[in-house]
């Protein structure tokens, strides 16, 4: 099991969902950074519930997150950060019943096939998206560090259950403003009557047994040109990378992405002007990459969510003990739509990658050097 990220900032996570703990390691930060612990947990908090509980699994953990070692007197002290997460409302017994029976959608089998029947199986193990916690708590502190360089990171529902946000504005001053909105809501829309819209759909798959998915939008704000190492530690690489390990992902485009297929050139690139003593694009087409590097345009990407696999209906499976086929009607918390959720772990990852991008090309130092 690989269980480690990043090259100059490591993170490595460990736990299972219905564990004791899980938690994270972060090595490479920077001595004397003062951490905002109310940040952590605002985070945190979000990935836990969103906006509404009923949008989300019953399973109510508080994520109350201890630092066992890495910080003192209020800052780091650049020796390995550990951040544990107790896990304190687990019911096991809900998955003996049917742990024979492979979840459709879920790694069972392919964690099974891989592990030949070793891995916990309670709640999908390290398989959870209940390990993306100890990711977002060390994304935030790796979204404080960007802050402090004046990077600033938000996400929000482009589309849930087939309603449409309105998309990131592509003005500089007002995709600021928008960002700092969607990060004080806790149902992360620019457009709050299509984020209500949302969320009865989202309430009327539970209704019916079901789940729905949707599509994040990502704008990083403030970088640099020159940040980036082609071919294999690109921007798109190192954020691709990071973005596919978080649950439920299926697909990442940046800037046009897939739109890029009905364009020309001439309307795909994207011309260059000066503004002032900054070299900026007219469009940005590109999503702020080019070449694997960052060009200075906001860094613009979309996250496809899949509909939470844990849906309550009867389904087809097999049982893998006596391979044979058989229905299988989960029990169980679990939530009917996961995307509200999900993107502060899509800003955490966002987050996590770049500062270590930032130190391959700085060092370690530049974490503190403001």
């Amino acid at each position: 099991m690989k269980s480690i990220f990043g090259k100059n900032l490591t993170v490595a996570l460990f736990g299972e969902s219905h564990g004791s703990a899980i938690g994270a390691v972060i090595d490479g930060l920077a001595p004397g950074i003062e951490l905002n612990l109310a940040h952590i947990r605002r985070q945190l908090d979000l990935r836990r519930a969103g906006a509404n509980a009923a949008l989300s699994t019953a399973r109510q953990e508080t994520d109350e997150f201890e630092i066992l070692s890495g910080w003192f007197n209020e800052h780091t002290t650049g020796t390995p950060l550990t951040i544990i997460i107790r896990n304190r409302h687990t019911k096991s017994h809900d998955y003996e019943r049917t742990k024979d029976l492979l979840r459709p959608g879920h790694a069972d089998y392919t964690a099974y096939a891989k592990y030949g029947g070793w891995q916990d199986f309670r709640g999908g193990g390290h398989f959870s998206g209940r390990l993306t916690a100890p990711i977002v708590a060390a994304g935030a502190i790796c979204e404080q560090i960007l802050t402090a360089h004046g990077i600033i990171i938000g996400t929000h529902l482009a589309e849930c259950a087939g309603i449409a946000d309105t998309p990131f504005p592509t003005s500089e001053a007002a995709l600021k403003a928008a960002i700092e909105s969607v990060n004080t809501k806790p149902f992360a829309v620019l457009d709050d009557m299509a984020g209500e819209q949302m969320q009865q759909s989202i309430l009327a798959a539970k209704s019916d047994l079901d789940s729905v998915g949707g599509i994040l939008e990502t704008a990083v704000l403030g970088m640099p040109p020159g940040i980036g190492e082609p071919f294999f530690n690109s921007v798109e690489s190192v954020l691709a990378h990071l973005v596919f390990s978080v649950p439920a992902v299926k697909g990442i485009e940046f800037g046009a992405g897939f739109s890029f297929a009905q364009m020309r050139g001439s309307q795909a690139n994207d011309p260059f002007r000066m503004a002032a003593e900054r070299i900026v694009t007219q469009s940005n087409n590109n999503g702020g990459v080019n070449g694997g590097i960052s060009n200075g345009m906001p860094i613009i990407f979309r996250t496809v969510i899949k509909p939470t696999p844990s849906i309550y209906q009867r389904q087809q499976t097999v049982n893998i003990k006596r391979h044979e086929n058989a229905d299988l009607q989960i029990q169980g918390r679990h939530d009917p739509a996961i995307i509200h959720r999900a993107r502060p772990v899509i800003d955490a990852v966002t987050a996590l990658g770049l500062v270590d991008l930032f130190c391959e090309t700085y060092g370690t130092n530049w974490q503190t050097d403001i």
